[in-house]
């Protein structure tokens, strides 16, 4: 961090935050909320004696509150600037001034009461969002005592305990009497791998080696101490992790294949009691230590649905920020020229967030060498003729690529070409027919319907599907040589959101049994939000199918990831036999009544158009 703030390309903006990001690739327009210090960084020379004379303690975040601090105090130690900060919301000289020391004492009188926030406006290329992330709060996990006991600890307080910079200044020792543990346990996977409710399903990635890591420590500082860890499995999969591992147990450190049930502390010693399943000789065991560390996992940053939003990006089922794709682009994220970096992706150790740090910059270079940016050719474009000036289509954007339209000064909406992505969602959500998507406009779509049910109709069923997942899947069922009917008559479409009403109307008035309509699993849309307008477009027409007295069954809707081909191959064999169930009658019904709905809206369009022609003649 101190090398970043003195380097002369890189501007370090420390103590603030991104308030808002609009714009495109290559035109960011970023607005940062420099925070107030109420000490000016440029003359205080962290000299401390303001911190002396302030009267008031509060728990320093730092040192994950087992020591204290000031109102007015240094962050840490290698903080840039290395300047003071004053908590004004811990502060007693403020409004009106109660104390004042700090001022008094400060030679170079570089402390402000009255300082406020500064907004910075700045032009940027290409964004890189590498906010990190969250540990795990171990606190629902009420068995291991970790508000009731107090010599139960996280990983985190572990490290402040044994760090020379931390409260003890290294000299590592139990909360209760500040003595040298001599029997400490580990827990593992607290808050990972978790299938109760608590905490979460996946690995956090860096727990078991950061375990491993403190033992050796404990170790190397401390030979006579006796260590355990409780595990489920070592994962020790990085280069040189299982030479590490396999030193610590050469160290004397005891594995126990099995996760403590309950932790119960002895009033007198303060020790504490487990009981234990060791899976690996298959017998209950009790244990007795001085201290417990949970390792906890890690989670997604707290913070992050105002980055989501801030940066219109999208999340994988366990909430981390997902990637435009995870083998070719890594590092993109689905909104161009935004990347992504660290453990603001997944849960990732140093090396890994390193590399992932070095592979966004190099991306970001790319594009801010090459001057210029090639567009998707799948891009919208309005029908100016055709716009009624009505909005939806920036609303459903979900890259904010249109700008909306205003109706009062007869301005159309826009189409912002570098950021729209072709995901399809405006169009089908257009009810004037005012927008197009180039190489996926109506008309080819349509032409495709028609071709399917040219021949034998009845015999085929008409499917969509999304480029990015549901086709990929198909592709995954055929490379995979799994087995499914031969009846499936595939439509590609960018996105799900991109099927409208009209396409699934089209196919059954020429006489299909069924319409499938397949799209990304909702965590996982390519399109970030797309695929929850496919949802509602879906609701209504199965409504609409229900009042028109046709089953809404006949029209499924199925979401299936490009790693799903056997749930394709599932899919198509459970279509098939819903497909069987449907009979010559019924088809004959539905062509009939949709062919005289088709009829209606005719006649309504018609004449509305006469209207609008008899007012501008008027």
């Amino acid at each position: 961090m101190m090398d970043v703030g003195r380097h002369p390309n890189v501007e370090l903006m420390s103590f603030s935050e991104v308030e808002a990001v609009s714009g495109f690739v290559g035109n960011f327009h970023v607005t940062v909320r420099k925070k107030a210090r109420y000490v000016d960084p440029k003359e205080c020379n962290s000299c401390g004696e303001c911190a002396k004379i302030c009267p008031v303690s509060k728990p320093d975040e730092y040192q994950e509150g087992f020591s204290s601090r000031k109102a007015i105090y240094l962050p840490f130690a290698q903080a840039v600037p290395s300047a003071y900060i004053l908590n004004m919301d811990d502060c007693l000289g403020n409004n009106p001034i109660a104390c004042g020391k700090c001022l008094d004492v400060c030679e170079k009188k570089c402390i402000d009461y009255d300082d406020q926030d500064e907004l910075v406006n700045i032009e940027v290329g290409v964004v890189i969002v590498a906010t990190g992330m969250d540990v795990y709060d171990p606190t629902e996990y009420d068995e291991y005592g970790y508000t009731r006991h107090e010599n139960v600890i996280t990983s985190m307080e572990f490290e402040r305990l044994i760090c020379a910079g931390g409260p003890t200044e290294g000299h590592f020792m139990r909360p209760t009497d500040q003595q040298l543990p001599k029997s400490i346990g580990f827990i593992q996977c607290v808050g990972s791998r978790s299938q109760d409710g608590r905490g979460n399903p996946y690995c956090s990635n860096i727990c078991c080696m950061n375990t491993v890591k403190d033992t050796l420590l404990l170790c190397d500082h401390y030979p006579g101490v006796e260590v355990k860890v409780f595990y489920m499995d070592i994962r020790a999969f990085g280069k040189g992790f299982e030479d590490l591992y396999m030193r610590s147990k050469e160290e004397g450190i005891k594995y126990i294949r099995g996760i403590p049930g309950d932790v119960i502390e002895d009033p007198q010693t303060k020790n504490l009691k487990l009981t234990v399943e060791n899976t690996t000789t298959g017998k209950l065991e009790n244990h007795e230590l001085e201290m417990l560390v949970l390792s906890q996992g890690v989670i997604p940053r707290q913070d992050g649905d105002k980055i989501k939003q801030l940066m219109t990006l999208s999340t994988t089922s366990d909430g981390f920020i997902m990637e435009s794709h995870p083998k070719l682009k890594p590092v993109d994220a689905p909104t161009k020229g935004v990347y992504i970096a660290g453990c603001v992706e997944s849960p990732k150790d140093i090396k890994d967030s390193v590399t992932q740090a070095g592979a966004a910059a190099a991306r970001a270079s790319i594009l801010l060498n090459a001057g210029e940016t090639k567009i998707e050719a799948i891009t919208s474009g309005i029908n100016g003729d055709l716009c009624n000036y009505c909005g939806v289509c920036s609303k459903v954007c979900p890259y904010n690529a249109i700008m909306a339209p205003d109706k009062k000064a007869r301005k159309l909406p826009v189409v912002i070409s570098a950021a729209c992505a072709g995901c399809g969602a405006c169009a089908a959500e257009c009810n004037q027919d005012a927008i197009y998507m180039n190489h996926f406009r109506d008309e080819q779509i349509l032409a495709q319907v028609d071709a399917i049910l040219d021949v034998e109709p009845h015999k085929q069923l008409v499917t969509f599907a999304c480029n990015w997942c549901s086709y990929a899947g198909g592709d995954m069922a055929g490379t995979s040589r799994l087995q499914y009917p031969t009846t499936s008559r595939l439509i590609r479409t960018m996105c799900s959101g991109r099927v409208d009403e009209k396409f699934v109307m089209r196919a059954f008035r020429l006489g299909a049994p069924m319409v499938l309509v397949s799209g990304c699993h909702f965590a996982d849309c390519h399109y970030i939000s797309a695929v929850v307008w496919t949802q509602k477009r879906m609701d209504k027409m199965w409504n609409k199918l229900d009042k028109l007295g046709i089953r809404a069954d006949r029209l499924q809707l199925e979401w299936i990831s490009a790693a799903e081909g056997q749930k394709f191959a599932k899919v198509m064999r459970e279509m098939e036999d819903k497909l069987a169930t449907v009979t010559m009658e019924e088809i004959e019904h539905t062509m009939k009544v949709l062919t005289e709905e088709e009829a209606k809206e005719a006649a309504k369009k018609a004449k509305k158009a006469e209207s609008k022609t008899a007012e501008v003649s008027s």
